[in-house]
């Protein structure tokens, strides 16, 4: 399997290794398989038979085609293994008729992101010995509050490889910047910057194009890598748990083989509903892809016009993770639907101008499996609270999904709906608390006991006293000084 970038017209491609090493391709694309593999019903249901570990080889082995088997495998199961995700690596649990939430979250960082970050690192090291490259690697990542702690995590004292961390100093939870801050690791770095997440995402996109960077970086013996979901390391893994969920649905009986689902998707960079389309692409019986969002609801208007356009107001939310208005995986899905010429020109119009409108065609096509709609900040209290009187606690995300999900279920209610759960109501405690009708806590971490005693439910292990671990990390930034910064990272060390 080859790759190409979503910009390329020539017929330069490149390895699945070299794809991972990279992360961003020279001319500012995305790299792409060359071609959607195929999988069977048959293939699909001899999947429900495996345990998860060995459901990841088995889609990551149809793109990673310069990966042995053997080492798909050996890295899944340390990766998905029960030390590392306790709760189960993607458990479906039911919360009302025809409802299931895919929980994502109960690896070390309570968070979806750790379904990818755990074994991209893997990935990745594997890479660098495939491409014979003899320099080291520094993993530059832009974070809107979970994909940075679960880089961190993951990466942590991996050989040959560095990480530098950038978030929005007030554009993550209390409780996402104390898992940053307080990182454990030689080779790790965390800064904030003086912007929003949009700002953090450009810097780091300036700084991968920028040949003088990398010439400073080779001088250092360094070469760039990506751990966000703009790396096709990172945003494989997440195809796996798409498929996972809907063997399970058939495993419990609440699924036929070959009957359809929908999922809806809270979403603000696109990666995780863009992997939920690719599997659908290979073969998964999905319907319809939901895609949710908080009053940032760029993409709502975009599903909904064909016409996106990031000069906008930017709202600070409780979902923060959504807060976003330049999703870059959604340049993924306009290659696919309309090759790599249109994508180029669309991406330069939203470069110069921040606003592109793609054809009728194309938006046709997309219309096809995408529909939008987002949940505002008192909708998502309201369903935390409704769907915890109902049993269930979700965060903050879940409950923007949620929302959209029964909007969308108002007409077409006929098939299971599958809401990605994308992380623990204990990341956003003092929202989730506050929103089952409780007044705020005293502080961001006594939220996290209050709402335990609330719901009698426990915090997860990783985020228990979180508020006694030593903070390393309290650098603030400019986004024009994330250059600088980088570099002085690498002197010091």
């Amino acid at each position: 399997m080859n790759f190409r970038s979503t910009r390329s017209t020539d017929e330069s491609f490149v390895s699945s290794a070299y794809a991972i090493k990279t992360g961003l391709a020279p001319d500012g694309g995305l790299y792409m398989p060359t071609e959607i593999p195929s999988v069977s019903m048959e293939e699909i249901g001899a999947l429900a038979k495996m345990d998860y570990p060995h459901r990841a080889t088995y889609i990551l082995k149809q793109f990673l085609t310069d990966y042995t088997e053997e080492e798909l495998l050996s890295d899944c199961t340390e990766a998905y293994s029960a030390n590392r995700f306790p709760g189960g690596a993607a458990p479906v649990v039911k919360f009302g008729e025809g409802l299931y939430s895919l929980e994502l979250w109960h690896g070390p960082t309570c968070a979806f992101k750790d379904m990818a970050l755990q074994i991209m690192p893997r990935l990745l090291s594997r890479a660098l010995t495939k491409t014979e490259e003899k320099n080291s690697a520094l993993i530059l990542v832009a974070t809107s509050g979970d994909t940075g702690k679960a880089a961190l995590e993951g990466y942590r004292d991996v050989p040959k490889i560095k990480i530098q961390v950038f978030y929005p100093e007030d554009g993550v939870s209390t409780v996402q910047k104390l898992q940053m801050q307080t990182q454990l690791g030689d080779n790790v770095n965390v800064t904030a910057i003086k912007g929003n997440f949009d700002d953090a995402q450009t810097g780091v996109k300036k700084i991968f194009s920028n040949p003088d960077m990398a010439a400073a970086l080779l001088e250092r013996g360094y070469i760039f890598s990506s751990a966000n979901s703009i790396n096709w390391g990172r945003l494989a893994p997440q195809i796996v748990y798409y498929f996972s969920a809907y063997c399970d649905l058939v495993n419990s009986g609440a699924l036929k083989m070959g009957d359809l689902v929908d999922f809806c998707v809270p979403t603000g960079n696109f990666g995780n509903i863009f992997a939920g389309y690719l599997a659908k692409r290979m073969g998964l019986p999905v319907r319809k892809l939901i895609c949710a969002s908080n009053s940032n609801n760029i993409l709502t208007d975009f599903l909904t016009t064909g016409s996106y356009d990031r000069n906008r107001a930017f709202y600070t939310t409780m979902s923060p993770s959504m807060d976003i208005l330049i999703s870059s995986n959604l340049e993924r899905l306009l290659y696919l639907m309309a090759g790599p010429v249109k994508t180029a020109e669309w991406m330069a119009q939203l470069s110069k101008n921040g606003v592109y409108q793609v054809d009728g065609e194309t938006f046709a096509k997309i219309k096809e499996t995408f529909v939008g709609f987002c949940t505002n900040e008192e909708e998502t209290a309201a369903v935390i609270s409704e769907t915890f009187a109902n049993g269930y606690l979700c965060d903050t995300h879940t409950a923007v999904a949620i929302g959209s999900a029964k909007k969308y279920l108002s007409d077409f209610a006929d098939v299971p709906m599958i809401v990605v759960s994308t992380a623990s109501p204990y990341k956003f405690a003092q929202d989730v608390y506050h929103s089952l009708g409780k007044k705020y806590a005293e502080s961001d971490l006594h939220a996290l006991s209050a709402l335990s005693e609330a719901t009698k439910t426990e915090i997860p292990a990783p985020l228990d006293r979180i508020g006694e671990r030593t903070v390393r990390f309290q650098t603030t930034v400019a986004a024009d000084e994330m250059s600088a910064a980088v570099l002085s990272f690498l002197d010091r060390n």
